[in-house]
């Protein structure tokens, strides 16, 4: 049988007899334009899912640093002790009116010019006083002028709030301990907040210690963005506040638009002590990379408008009522740690 009677037989019976050379060629032209339009759609998923977390990346760091501002600054001017206090020898009638100095069960996180409440206690009814530490001798002792007998074990809080919870500008004044004495200073520019420093301090984490926390936003451009950057201090080191490493936030701070400053403050005054009553933060970050479809760096404004340091508002309304005892000075401490 010939080549040609056997081909027409397996047509009759219905065998397969394979592609010609021009049905494969069509075959693979198709499937190449399928799979470069499938190849071409992942590509370009590609390319969205890189822009896609480009962005979140940059909206998640620049949320936790103001996120992280907003906090802080609510907690500005809070006074407060790591651990109750109290009396642990009593106060006598017979000393009343006089500069004492007497033990107490932790002079942790006091300071010397600081307000305390001292009292009440059962043996004295529901009496209490207020009396200003005038020196810290030694771990389990403070010098103050007590006017009322408290007999031992009368408990001691610190009171009210700091009036300088956030550092103002330079040029205003405010109240610091010095030593013994109170006084009013006048602000340096080195000493001060600025547009692109912010300073508070207080008991910034809710724990009872109190802290120095300074920001530094150094703008920067695309090609070279800065840094805002975040400093922690103890309030009583009596270490430089350079040894105490800042930590980068954001590391792709640029300019505001427009100008605008990182910090902006909102000022009062009440008898020559200058308080901080709300905070707005403006930063503008970039992604880390460029793009993928436009290779070109994405950036966002993101504005806090108003934050109020509650604390140093308490203070404020406080002094404006005529209660200036209940407002406390810088201590001298923190005061050194501003420049």
């Amino acid at each position: 049988m010939s080549h040609s009677e056997r081909t027409q037989k397996h047509r009759r019976e219905g065998l397969p007899s394979g592609f010609s050379l021009i049905e494969l060629t069509i075959t693979l032209a198709i499937f190449m334009v399928v799979s470069g339009i499938v190849m071409s759609a992942m590509f370009q998923m590609t390319r969205t899912q890189g822009t896609i977390s480009n962005r979140t990346d940059m909206h998640a760091a620049v949320r936790s640093a103001t996120e992280l501002l907003q906090q802080e600054i609510s907690q500005a001017g809070r006074v407060a002790a790591p651990a109750a206090i109290s009396l642990t020898a009593a106060v006598t009638a017979s000393e009343s009116g006089q500069s004492l100095t007497k033990s107490v069960s932790s002079t942790a996180g006091l300071f010397v010019g600081e307000l305390l409440v001292v009292g009440p206690d059962a043996s004295n009814g529901p009496s209490q006083e207020i009396v200003r530490i005038t020196a810290i001798p030694s771990a389990n002792q403070i010098t103050a002028v007590f006017q009322d007998p408290h007999a031992a074990g009368a408990p001691i809080a610190p009171l009210g709030t700091f009036a300088s919870g956030v550092v103002p500008p330079a040029g205003n004044r405010i109240l610091r301990a010095s030593g013994s004495l109170i006084t009013g200073e006048t602000l340096t520019v080195a000493q001060g907040s600025s547009d692109n420093v912010l300073k508070i301090v207080g008991d910034i984490n809710d724990d009872g210690n109190i802290l120095y926390v300074e920001y530094a936003c150094n703008q920067g451009m695309a090609a070279a963005p800065g840094t805002l950057t975040r400093r922690v201090v103890p309030f009583n080191t009596t270490l430089p506040k350079t040894s105490f490493p800042a930590r980068v936030l954001l590391s792709n701070i640029l300019a505001n638009p427009g100008g605008y400053p990182c910090f902006e403050y909102e000022l009062k005054t009440v008898i020559n002590d200058t308080f901080i009553i709300n905070v707005a933060v403006t930063l503008t970050v970039q992604t880390e990379f460029r793009d993928p479809q436009t290779n070109q760096f994405q950036t966002e404004s993101k504005s806090l408008l108003n934050v109020s340091p509650r604390n140093v508002y308490q203070a404020w309304q406080l002094a404006g009522g005529g209660m200036a005892d209940r407002v406390q000075p810088m201590p001298e401490s923190v005061f050194n740690l501003l420049p």
